[in-house]
């Protein structure tokens, strides 16, 4: 009991209460009027309120078209635009294209050459009596896919869009041709989810050949994809994909409506889909999946949830996910059940170490030596002989290098970047050791927390766990283990109210169900899941019919 009160009667106990009560209240306070800006943005970008802007017609005169389009696009040295005659009516037309951006090749042998040939077997009465445009895509241009349209708003996002416009005088509608350029990479494994047994291919930069993607790994007629655009000036194309007799209508349309509120000039990767679409922009945890695996986005829209692509980006982004799914990778699947549910509980076990480890330690040397054995304390203090600093800061000291070295080893060209992070934490942990700033214990505590980080097979999930790493250390510097506690059961509360696209975050641990409980910590044998996770309330619950 003495001990007890003359723990409670020390100062810097005062000071710890009193820094654990305050700052949340601050962060509450200041954070409010961030809640208030975010549900005002929500507001106003409700799709009711987004209005349409007055398009401009295409005009049956030749000259007014291309006046528009010049009005609108400026002088611009690549847009090319391309006069000639109609062969078949001597008619005068204006091919619109920009320069490097369209195939010149297939443009000439497939547009040009055909328009300009003389008539042959043309019956003249019949083309002068028809539509000209239809005449001209039945029977003159042979490309599969191509489309009119009558907005020059229109034909000017087509033009920019790589596609080449033909615009035929005395006709009210124009020509779309679809002759892209395009320069992509090949398949390669992706860089951010390499595994040891599974598919060695990953998203590309281009939509459509994700979408092929997809449709080679699934025979079923149900996968529907569905295109649409975001950014209000570059209007890049986004792809919402499902499998429409499993996923649960409500879950499909909220996805819509949250992508509808999109309100930006530019939309160049999916993390910006990402952060604008979230439940709770201010919590560490990330509430959308994101992945660079086909294989992983066909397991998740055959669980009921929906996909996310955007074109110009190999990260697709997968909704609503929970926290066990953010630790589990497509090998799971792939290798036996029961060393991968070993592997799935040493992540977790990795998870607890990444945000404890280093608090604990501060917390046993600088509150609870009494709790250490006594060969494990005789140890500890001399090792620290001649340091300096409390634990607290050698551990802020360390944290701070080891964080250095990996964006170092991020940003430079990778052969150096490896050298660098190899190398650099040997000389700066040695170095460190011998000038005495840090003790060697410290040292080890520090070097099993950064590997355990990388244990962690999402990388966003990685970067919220090093936050809260750093929130834990300040909580054990203040309180010992009762600081560790308190900031355990806050994190356990904000998880708990935590919701990916109406999902709690942590279930099934949350909503308890037994077949759910077959693909969580432990991955039981894959003739034993025979349903859906019911979270996601899929209208198919089953995965084998009967």
């Amino acid at each position: 009991m003495d001990s007890v009160l003359a723990f409670i009667l020390r100062q810097e106990v005062y000071f710890g209460t009193f820094m654990l009560i305050a700052i949340p209240v601050t962060l509450n306070i200041s954070f409010k009027k961030l809640i208030e800006l975010r549900k005002q943005a929500n507001n106003s970008r409700s799709p009711l309120t987004k209005k349409k802007a007055k398009t401009q017609d295409v005009s049956s005169l030749l000259e007014p078209n291309i006046a528009f389009i010049k009005s609108r696009l400026g002088i611009n040295t690549d847009i090319v635009f391309r006069n000639f005659n109609l062969a078949i009516l001597n008619r005068k037309c204006t091919l619109v294209y920009i320069d490097g951006f369209v195939n010149k090749l297939a443009m000439r042998q497939f547009v040009v050459e055909p328009l300009m040939s003389k008539p042959c077997n043309h019956d003249q009465q019949m083309i002068k009596t028809s539509d000209v445009i239809a005449y001209l895509i039945d029977n003159v241009i042979p490309i599969i896919d191509m489309n009119t349209a009558t907005s020059l708003d229109d034909s000017i996002y087509n033009i920019l869009s790589g596609c080449p416009v033909l615009f035929v005088d005395g006709e009210a509608k124009c020509i779309i041709f679809k002759l892209k350029k395009e320069e992509t990479r090949s398949i390669d494994e992706p860089v951010t989810e390499a595994l040891v047994r599974g598919p060695r291919m990953g998203f590309l930069e281009n939509l459509r050949d994700n979408t092929a993607l997809l449709r080679s790994l699934s025979g079923d007629p149900n996968l529907t994809i569905v295109e649409q655009e975001v950014g209000e000036r570059t209007k890049r194309k986004l792809a919402i994909v499902y499998i429409s007799d499993i996923v649960n209508p409500d879950l499909l349309g909220e996805v819509k409506e949250r992508i509808a509120t999109i309100q930006l000039d530019n939309v160049p990767e999916s993390g910006y889909i990402e952060q604008i679409i979230e439940d709770d922009y201010l919590s560490l945890f990330p509430q959308i999946q994101s992945t660079e695996r086909p294989d992983r986005v066909m397991g998740g829209i055959l669980e009921g949830r929906v996909a996310i692509l955007l074109d110009g980006t190999p990260f697709a982004l997968i909704v609503p996910v929970t926290f066990s799914m953010m630790l589990q990778t497509p090998e799971d699947y792939y290798e036996r059940w029961i060393s991968m549910s070993l592997i799935r509980l040493l992540r977790y076990a990795a998870i607890f170490i990444t945000v404890f480890l280093p608090s604990f330690y501060i917390a046993l040397v600088s509150f609870h030596q009494g709790l250490i054995p006594t060969d494990l304390a005789l140890a500890i203090a001399n090792s620290r002989v001649g340091v300096p600093f409390p634990s607290f800061i050698e551990a802020l000291i360390m944290e701070a290098a080891i964080e250095m070295l990996r964006e170092a080893g991020l940003r430079l060209p990778k052969p150096i970047g490896q050298t660098v992070g190899l190398v650099g934490a040997i000389i700066i942990g040695e170095a460190a050791v011998q000038a005495g700033l840090v003790s060697p214990i410290m040292i080890i505590v520090v070097a099993v927390t950064a590997i355990s980080s990388f244990v962690t097979p999402q990388y966003g999930l990685g970067i919220g766990l090093r936050v809260l790493r750093i929130l834990a250390m300040f909580c054990s510097a203040t309180l010992g283990l009762y600081g560790i506690t308190l900031f355990f059961l806050m994190l356990l509360i904000h998880g708990s109210k935590l919701k990916s696209f109406g999902v709690p975050y942590i279930t099934p641990g949350t909503i308890y169900s037994k077949d759910d409980l077959k693909d969580f910590v432990f991955r039981f044998p894959l003739f034993t899941m025979n349903t859906r996770p019911k979270e996601f309330y899929p209208k198919n619950n089953k995965r084998k019919p009967k």
